[in-house]
């Protein structure tokens, strides 16, 4: 298995800048919270 090493890093800053930049503007809670509500709709659909 290889990994491929350079998308990594790309994804894995990305999601650093993002979690930041929203954690600064005050919406980290917010993506959160819509980050729960929909893996929940999520496993009541799969259920």
């Amino acid at each position: 298995m290889k990994i491929r090493w350079k998308a990594l890093f790309i994804r894995g800053s990305f999601w650093l800048m993002t979690e930041m930049y929203l954690n600064l503007v005050g919406l980290d809670n917010l993506a959160d919270y819509s980050e729960f509500i929909f893996e929940r709709q999520q496993i009541v659909v799969s259920s």
